[in-house]
């Protein structure tokens, strides 16, 4: 069994994978949704897939972890405490994009580590790689449970995802799905 594999299967025997017609938090549509926190919520996958993260990134010289709300709050503890980090979140800022509250600071130069859970469009991770520089730091790489681009994502960063799968999305206009009249499936 490759490493994909087992990852992919966590998911499944968690119930993380559904199948149906979906809306992400992109606003864009699919027929595949990975529920994180159904994977999440099981303390051994959690620490399986964090590990997996720290250890890619053991020797890449981040002092600090950070992620978005809500998944990246769970993942940048569980990445920070398998490798001695602080840990840190974004929430969304009035206005767009995410900073971080709560107290939280970046000292000038800090080299971050950026982690979330499913990436579509890149989103919050695009968000959470802006506030890091907004705030002085510097991230120094990504890293996703699942990848929904199948490695198209680019942050200019390196990048790292548990699970590299790619799968179709559509803008609402453009779904199948909903030119099928498919309703949308609730999550």
């Amino acid at each position: 069994m490759t490493a994909r594999d087992e990852v992919l299967g966590w998911f499944r025997e968690s119930g993380a994978v559904l199948q149906g017609h979906f809306q992400y938090t992109s606003g864009r549509h699919g027929d595949t949704y990975f529920e994180k926190f159904q994977v999440l919520q099981h303390p051994a996958y959690t620490v399986k897939l964090c590990s997996l993260i720290a250890e890619h990134y053991r020797d890449a010289g981040a002092t600090l972890v950070a992620g978005p709300t809500t998944g990246g709050v769970m993942l940048s503890f569980e990445v920070g405490r398998q490798l001695g980090l602080r840990a840190i979140f974004a929430e969304r800022a009035e206005g767009g994009g995410r900073a971080f509250g709560r107290g939280f600071r970046i000292n000038r130069g800090e080299k971050t580590l950026i982690v979330d859970d499913v990436l579509t469009t890149g989103g919050s991770v695009q968000d959470v790689i802006d506030a890091v520089r907004k705030a002085g730091g510097e991230p120094i790489g990504v890293a996703v449970l699942v990848d929904r681009t199948g490695g198209k994502a680019d942050f200019g960063l390196p990048f790292f995802a548990c699970l590299s799968l790619e799968v179709a999305s559509y803008a609402p206009d453009e779904c199948p799905l909903c030119k099928a009249g498919v309703p949308v499936s609730e999550t």
